[in-house]
């Protein structure tokens, strides 16, 4: 009787368990080739900030606009995972980009590379790839790739995007939690071909940007609920700093039409080592020592969306980033100019968004914007105060041979007061995006 009674128990656990045993991505694998994709991106960018009150192009010293247009492809393979208990894999990456119209006179808004002479440089390419290994829902991937973590970025607000090096450790085994980890060793920027072309602090010499030499980070995220999620994150770039990061995230469904969302992020860095010399927003206040959060309020009827947000900055110095990847700053006010994160400045934000396709026309969408910062601390210039307006329209075809085709039109307009016009001069800033996603295979 005892022997069948724990003989039945464990029958019963193990049906239980075997309820709760789902399939693991590398299970579900469909081989190197049966997941494979190819795709290419071509994006038109136009460019123009229009410098105002005085201000001129400190770019080139010539004119008192900066003016690009130039055309970039990216085109990226990822293989699936070979069939087994460790899935192997391969992924790689071309981009290159070409001036339409830009001179010396009118460079500097990061659209190109500079030649010897000082002239935007008329193309330029790079390439790159990875391997990257699967067992279970943990993947390790080495090599050049994107990054999208809150504490390292890569950015793509240009013609091309930042590439990392380095290798990228990534969990899913617990529903809900997702865990990741890595190393990387070297940045380029979006202008630069080169390995490791992010700038930074000048070597020990004085001479040249010493860039990204090495950083760590780690990062989870967890689904409390289908409407509640938290993420922590942190990093630890050599020379520079350690940062921390926060995140917690609420919808509150009102009814079919409405709801409300709300959206807290927060950073803390540190520098240590020789990140003590850098000038983060260069007043001489030297130090990498800061605090940022924002929290955001968003309410959403049917095709309209009302948001509020409030910023605030505190420290020894601004909020500095860059060096760990120029998409690094997850917080509510970093908008299309500024990021309003000056020594202890406190910012507002009043936002408005429209979805047209209830009212007959999808895939076209408005967006207004104003932030107004003020309480900045300077070096003896008083209080620094600054605002940006900004107006975006984006439409997207639906349907037809061009689908996917997108065009994207931003406006921006800056002003600071006299105690802050040395962080950001007064301008309008206008562009033009035409992109098209093409899925190859």
């Amino acid at each position: 009787m005892r022997v069948m009674k724990w003989s039945m128990i464990a029958l019963a656990v193990a049906a239980g368990t075997s309820q709760f045993a789902v399939a693991s991505s590398q299970d579900d694998s469909k081989g190197f080739f049966g997941d494979q994709s190819l795709k290419l991106k071509t994006r038109m960018e136009y460019m123009n900030r229009d410098f105002k009150n005085g201000a001129g192009n400190g770019s080139s010293g010539t004119a008192g606009y900066r003016q690009d247009t130039g055309v970039s492809q990216l085109l990226t393979y990822e293989s699936g995972f070979t069939q087994g208990t460790i899935g192997f894999g391969l992924d790689a990456m071309a981009m290159g980009s070409v001036k339409l119209d830009g001179g010396s006179g009118h460079r500097g808004n990061g659209l190109f590379a500079s030649d010897s002479d000082g002239n935007p440089e008329k193309s330029q390419g790079k390439i790159g790839g990875a391997v990257k290994f699967r067992l279970s829902d943990t993947t390790l991937k080495y090599g050049q790739q994107f990054v999208a973590s809150p504490v390292f970025a890569t950015d793509d607000s240009r013609l091309l995007p930042e590439v990392a090096t380095g290798t990228l450790i990534t969990s899913k085994e617990i529903k809900g939690l997702e865990l990741s980890a890595g190393r990387f060793t070297s940045l380029s920027k979006q202008t630069g071909m080169g390995r490791d072309s992010i700038g930074g602090l000048p070597d020990e010499n004085g001479n040249g940007g010493k860039g990204l030499t090495n950083i760590n980070i780690f990062g989870a995220s967890y689904a409390f609920t289908d409407n509640f999620t938290g993420a922590l994150a942190a990093s630890d770039a050599d020379d520079y700093f350690k940062k921390y990061y926060i995140n917690l995230n609420y919808t509150l469904p009102i009814d079919d039409t409405q709801s409300l969302n709300f959206d807290l992020n927060g950073y803390k860095t540190k520098g240590d080592s020789r990140g003590d010399l850098v000038d983060a927003i260069g007043d001489g206040t030297l130090g990498v020592d800061n605090n940022l959060w924002s929290l955001a309020a968003a309410y959403s009827l049917g095709a309209h969306k009302f948001t509020v947000a409030y910023q605030q900055s505190s420290g020894d110095n601004a909020y500095y980033y860059g060096v760990d990847g120029n998409s690094t700053i997850f917080v509510a006010n970093s908008i299309q100019i500024s990021d309003f994160v000056g020594r202890e400045e406190k910012s507002w934000q009043a936002r408005y968004d429209i979805n047209m396709k209830d009212y007959g026309v999808p895939g076209l969408s408005f967006m207004t914007r104003y932030v107004m910062g003020d309480n900045i601390e300077t070096n003896g210039l008083g209080e620094g105060k600054e605002n940006e307006w900004n107006a975006e329209s984006k439409y997207v075809l639906q349907e037809g041979p061009a689908k996917d085709l997108s065009f994207r039109l931003r406006y921006a307009m800056y002003r600071s007061n006299g105690a802050y016009s040395g962080y950001s001069s007064d301008n309008n800033d206008v562009r033009l995006i035409v992109e098209y996603p093409l899925n190859i295979l």
